[in-house]
């Protein structure tokens, strides 16, 4: 849904798949900064792999954030970045933050 409303708004845009390359601990926390976020706020917790490897357990920032790059699958999506700023875009209207 986000690729498609920034393709209907005429913006350009990147598009990083994440699953296929994974981010590093430098990527993750500056988009962790953008967002405003701690590492456990971006995790899909209803996910298969969170259930069975976290649930219930405290970790520091910089563990949260390897949990993230071992197991892709529990980052939130679609997060959409403009400059300095990052939104996790569901609703899609959310995009409209960035602006």
């Amino acid at each position: 849904m986000a690729v498609q409303y920034l393709e209907a708004e005429g913006k350009s845009f990147d598009v990083v798949e994440y699953l296929k390359e994974v981010p590093t601990a430098d990527e993750l926390e500056a988009i962790l900064n953008k967002l405003g976020m701690e590492p456990q706020e971006l995790l899909r917790k209803n996910e298969a792999d969170f259930k069975e490897n976290f649930k219930g357990k405290e970790l520091s920032r910089a563990e949260w954030i390897e949990a993230l790059r071992s197991f892709p699958k529990l980052i939130e999506r679609p997060i959409v970045i403009k400059e300095k700023k990052a939104v996790i875009a569901r609703p899609t209207e959310r995009i409209l933050e960035l602006d």
